[in-house]
């Protein structure tokens, strides 16, 4: 009989150990990402993905142990090749990465942005001037020579033959006196050295008087932006949009998200292994700007207020961070149901917050 109720209680428990295998020997979990998102001071790992990860583990009461990767594409694969049982971080779910046939994604926990580093370089005299020739300002003056040409040569021919004293008979001086003419009625000095006699020419300053101030006023808008861009140091060139990265140096954390952004950009692709590197390049002028997560760019800059680096006003894509675990792990279901506690309780948006602002 004693014999018996040992074996009934060494089955329970076999049982119970063979239902929480996961509880009995630690999870092997990396991590890998930037600031704040994974932080590391010393000994000790905080940040945003550490810390909604801890009250993951918390509230499904797993054990696990820490282990460094050195990039998100590193561990990755570290999941896929069974090294690591969960990757913890800012790790992007992708296409790419979804249709890898090792490695899963838990339910989203964050949901962020591709930003971009642009460069603060004091302006120089040669580029304060060039505003002076970007294309608005020229084809303002390219449109307002043609006008003024049209213009003087209708005078011109209009008033050759009874008024040839001011409008001389030969062209060429003829449609001179004629742009003169068209240019002091344009900027209204109205000299009188010159005017029409003729119907015909009366008709045609009538009617470039009204359409004089048409043309007044958009070459006096392309004037007063090439003179605010050169008072406040700007340049037309500077990186406003998405599209003007097209074709430049872009740098990149190698293995994240930001490289497949930049290769789908056709832009210039210049490689660093961390996120300090890839901000030292842009300092260097060896890249003309960066990609890279926005709340860790944001966390960056405010860390280091000293840096000659702005946000650009823009992003390129939102982007949804997820734990990477294996296809068949059983950890996905307890996994999401805790992350999607946390989201309703507004946990994340407080640790978020908390490390953000």
């Amino acid at each position: 009989m004693r014999t018996a109720r040992r074996l009934s209680v060494v089955l329970v428990l076999a049982c119970f150990g063979s239902a929480l295998p996961l509880q009995a020997n630690p999870l092997k979990v990396g991590i890998s990402g930037s600031a704040p998102f994974v932080i590391k001071e010393g000994n000790t790992t905080s940040g945003i993905s550490l810390e909604i990860w801890r009250h993951v583990a918390e509230d499904n009461n797993l054990s696990y142990e820490l282990i460094q990767q050195p990039s998100p594409k590193a561990g990755i694969e570290a999941v896929d090749d069974g090294e690591i049982d969960v990757l913890v971080g800012p790790i992007s779910i992708t296409p790419r990465r979804l249709a890898m046939p090792g490695v899963d994604f838990t339910q989203p926990y964050y949901l962020g942005k591709a930003g971009v580093v642009l460069p603060i370089r004091p302006p120089s005299i040669l580029s304060r001037v060039q505003v002076f020739f970007g294309w608005a300002v020229i084809s303002s003056v390219l449109v307002l020579i043609t006008v003024l040409l049209v213009v003087g040569s209708l005078i011109w021919l209009a008033e050759r033959n009874r008024n040839s004293d001011q409008f001389p008979r030969d062209w060429l001086p003829g449609i001179s006196s004629g742009m003169w003419f068209a240019l002091v009625t344009l900027t209204t000095v109205g000299y009188g050295d010159k005017a029409p006699i003729t119907r015909t020419g009366r008709g045609i300053t009538g009617a470039w008087m009204v359409i004089s101030l048409i043309a007044v006023s958009s070459l006096t808008a392309s004037l007063a932006s090439a003179f605010t861009l050169f008072l406040s140091g700007a340049t037309e060139t500077a990186i406003s949009a998405p599209e003007q990265l097209n074709g430049r140096r872009v740098s990149v954390v190698e293995g994240t998200s930001g490289m497949e952004l930049a290769q789908r950009g056709d832009m210039r692709i210049v490689g660093a292994a961390t996120l300090k590197s890839a901000i030292q390049l842009l300092v260097d002028q060896q890249a003309d700007a960066l990609i890279f997560d926005r709340p860790a760019i944001r966390y960056h800059l405010k860390n280091n207020p000293d840096l000659p680096l702005r946000l650009a006003p823009f992003t390129l894509s939102e982007e949804t961070y997820g734990f990477v675990i294996k296809p068949d792990s059983p950890l996905r279901t307890p996994m999401d149901v805790s992350i999607l506690k946390l989201q309703r309780q507004g946990k994340v948006e407080a640790i978020a917050n908390r490390l953000l602002d």
